[in-house]
């Protein structure tokens, strides 16, 4: 009877494993349909035949097993047996395919740890990187299935292509001998992660980190200071809510927008969900100094949290030295998943240093069936539990050796290109390129990639240093980057064009550099300088140009006087406190076309105006009477402490016809025209320094308010942590400040009563003037 219920049992089982063979069949018809559509290959790789590859020359281990190896796999097969009978619901293990010379091989001995002579490939992401690089990826032949072989590392790297297992093996053993605790998985993932199927994901380089808002807490304020009137127009503030009404109606629209094309680039659904296999590399805690486990996918090089929705499964995960079966619930990926090895619960070791059979539910009828089933093979059955204590064979892997130029190259046939979701990667190895490129980043506005929106490229081992390039398709504005040791000291460089005059912008490592500068802007009218700790104290230069002259050519030289003529030209300088303020200039201004130079010193202390100077260019025939510079020649403007005008007796000794007279050349008779032309640019001079002075003062007061501001707001921001001493300081600093605008009020209103009437007194001093009252009196 009871021989009669084993064969029924068997033939039940039968039936099952019957069905199950129809259903794969099923999805492998199912499988080979998609499979053209949704697997992105490299045409060179699906045209490779690896039965052609020449395995005459390899070591002896590649084609024999050791006696170790031998028992090993027979361990192995004892062990796959049990778990077959034991978990007959799962998929068989992945033990001992065969490699590169058809001889069936434990995978445990395929991972050889190798530390690399490169510095790149001592941390895992270094390594990975060039895995996933170096690699071209090769799809499995059957997406539900793991491969029936597995080649070993040295044969991978030598024709540069595998599929998951061969990426997994070889980036496994160069963690492992770079120090890292890490595991080959055999598992189940998407799709996208299976194919390498990156164009719905967002390239690494496009990511911005997320930054979280910092939540500010202001204590209520134990004083409060009365706040300034507004002075802002109601109708602007109705503009500016008018706008940004609009602009949120916008922004709406734009992620509504943004929703709808969500929706249509989610993928669609995969009947494979949870069956296609793939394999991919654990690394543990301890360590390295690593903090928590975490996968790396081989084919991309990027890391995953061990709770990453792409990865829905694991069923055995093996190093050098042993093989471990996942014995936990999958259904909800590797979310709940526990990766402590030695839980013999949670994890089933294949090779222990004691015997124990499988840590599995087994009651004593199931242990005495399969004792009874196997009694034939006693004796190997305990020769086998012995050797389960023996330590996993050394691995028949020849050393894995890269040379400098292999490292260097990386990318099969030396490039490499990646889609992502709207951009284009494409890799280069370095020195391919002759102007140094090694990696561009194209982005695209559309899923199709058809209309380009930005280019990124980065360089290597260029002469002039240049490491980045971007290019904005909209703006057509090209932005340059440099590393120090460019021979102008460049860092940033933007324009539009190398064209002469094109607008640009540029910016310089100020350090390397003699005269300090740090930034310049030009274009076709202007030049803008900015400087840093110059000796001279200045910061800043300004230069303007005119309309082009007409182009002549100069007999006897190679280019022609057609260049753009200086118009004026301006430098400031910061304040040098080894100087008084009336003494050192603030400010330097070359009137090129008017034959002009006017300083303007600096501010004292409590002064509304600054000192100035102007100096005129002598004509021709006064430079042949006389000396070159002369007392005439230069106007003076002394600040005063109390008035801030004019002395009285400097007033009545100041001669304001000597700067015109000097344009003319001190003539000794006049003509009526010319009387009435000095009369005219006298007063419009004068008029002009009426204007800048109000301008001055207008714009002192307004800088007194912006600072009040500026001083009320921190004071209410700082308020609760302020002293008695520091707070009573602060309202007597707001007293002498509202005192300042007070006065400059009252100047400013005095400047803008008074001026009408100084113009009237020198219009009448000037028609009274002995030298033009000839000319003018009929006028």
């Amino acid at each position: 009877m009871e021989v009669l219920e084993e064969n029924e049992e068997e033939e039940r089982r039968e039936e099952e494993l019957m069905k199950a063979l129809e259903i794969s069949d099923e999805l492998h018809d199912i499988e080979t349909k998609l499979s053209v559509d949704q697997v992105c290959v490299p045409s060179d790789v699906s045209d490779f035949d690896w039965s052609s590859i020449d395995i005459s020359q390899l070591p002896s281990s590649y084609k024999t097993n050791s006696p170790r190896e031998k028992k090993v796999l027979r361990i192995a097969d004892h062990y796959l047996q049990q778990y077959t009978h034991l978990c007959p619901d799962r998929k068989p293990l992945f033990l001992y395919p065969v490699n590169e010379c058809g001889v069936k091989k434990f995978v445990s001995t395929t991972v050889r740890p190798t530390l690399l002579p490169y510095t790149e490939l001592y941390h895992w992401d270094g390594c990975a990187s060039f895995v996933c690089d170096y690699l071209t990826m090769k799809p499995l032949k059957s997406p539900l299935t793991p491969p029936s072989s597995l080649y070993s590392p040295t044969t991978i790297l030598k024709y540069q292509r595998g599929n998951c297992f061969d990426f997994s093996v070889l980036l496994c053993s160069m963690l492992i001998g770079a120090g890292y605790d890490a595991y080959c998985v055999n598992g189940y993932a998407t799709q996208d992660i299976c194919s390498l199927d990156e164009t719905l994901e967002v390239c690494p380089l496009l990511r911005k980190p997320q930054e979280v808002p910092k939540e500010i807490t202001k204590k209520p304020n134990k004083y409060r200071v009365k706040s300034l009137p507004d002075l802002q127009s109601k109708f602007e503030l109705q503009q500016e809510a008018k706008k940004k009404a609009e602009t949120e109606a916008t922004h709406k629209n734009k992620e509504r927008g943004e929703e709808e094309v969500m929706e249509m680039e989610k993928p669609t659904r995969d009947p494979l969900y949870g069956l296609r296999v793939h394999a991919w590399v654990l690394v543990l805690s301890g360590k390295r100094e690593v903090p928590e486990p975490f996968f790396i996918n081989p084919f991309t090089g990027n890391s995953h949290s061990t709770m990453d929705e792409h990865f829905l499964g694991i069923e055995s995960v093996w190093n050098h030295k042993n093989y471990w079966v996942n014995m936990q619930d999958c259904r909800n990926g590797c979310k709940d998943l526990i990766f402590d090895l030695g839980d013999t619960v949670r994890w089933e070791i294949m090779l222990s240093e004691t015997y124990k059979p499988l840590q599995m539910l087994l009651d004593a009828e199931e242990e005495n069936e399969l004792f009874d089933r196997n009694m034939d093979d006693t004796e190997d059955d305990e020769e086998e539990e012995k050797d389960t204590s023996f330590a996993m064979p050394p691995t028949w892997v020849a050393p894995i050796q890269i040379s400098p130029r292999e490292f260097e190259t990386r990318c099969s046939q030396g490039k490499k290109v990646i889609m992502y979701k709207k951009a284009k990667l494409e890799k280069w190895a370095p020195y391919l390129n002759k102007n140094g490129l090694v990696k561009r980043l194209t982005v695209y506005a559309d899923l199709r990639c058809t209309e380009v929106v930005e280019v990124k490229e980065w360089f290597k081992n260029r002469e002039d240093m240049l490491d980045m390039r971007e290019l904005n398709k909209k703006t057509q504005l090209t932005t340059e980057y440099f590393s120090p040791g460019h021979l102008l000291g460049l860092k940033v460089h933007i324009y539009k064009s190398m064209e002469p005059e094109t607008e640009r912008v540029m910016e310089f490592y100020h350090e390397s550099r003699v005269d300090g500068l740090q930034k310049r802007a030009e274009n076709a009218t202007e030049i803008k300088e900015y400087f840093v700790g110059r000796d001279d104290f200045k910061y800043f230069q300004h230069t303007e140009f005119g309309k082009r002259r007409k182009k002549i050519c100069v007999a006897g030289t190679r280019t022609d006087t057609n260049s753009r003529p200086i118009v004026q030209m301006k430098e400031c300088f910061h304040r040098n406190l080894e100087k008084p303020a009336d003494e050192d200039v603030a400010e330097r201004v070359f009137l090129i076309t008017e034959d002009m130079i006017q300083l303007t010193y600096h501010l004292k202390d409590k002064y509304i105006t600054a000192s100035k100077k102007e100096f005129f260019k002598p004509t021709e025939n006064y430079r042949k009477q006389s000396e070159i510079m002369t007392p005439e020649m230069c106007i003076t403007y002394q600040k005063n402490a109390m008035e801030d005008e004019f002395p009285v007796h400097e007033e009545q000794d100041l001669d304001y016809l000597a700067p015109f007279l000097i344009q003319i050349g001190y003539p000794e008779k006049m003509t009526k025209r010319q009387a009435l032309r000095l009369r005219d640019d006298c007063l419009t001079d004068f008029k002009n320094r009426l204007i800048a002075k109000a301008n001055i003062i207008q714009a002192r007061f307004e800088k007194e308010v912006e600072e009040l501001k500026k001083k009320n707001q921190q004071f209410q921001e700082n308020q609760s942590q302020l002293s008695r001493e520091e707070e009573a300081a602060f309202l007597a600093d707001y007293s002498e400040t509202m005192f300042r605008i007070h006065i400059l009020a009252l100047r400013l209103n005095r400047e803008k009563q008074t001026a009408p009437q100084k113009y009237l007194a020198l219009e009448e001093k000037l028609r009274k003037d002995p030298r033009l009252s000839v000319y003018l009196s009929h006028d």
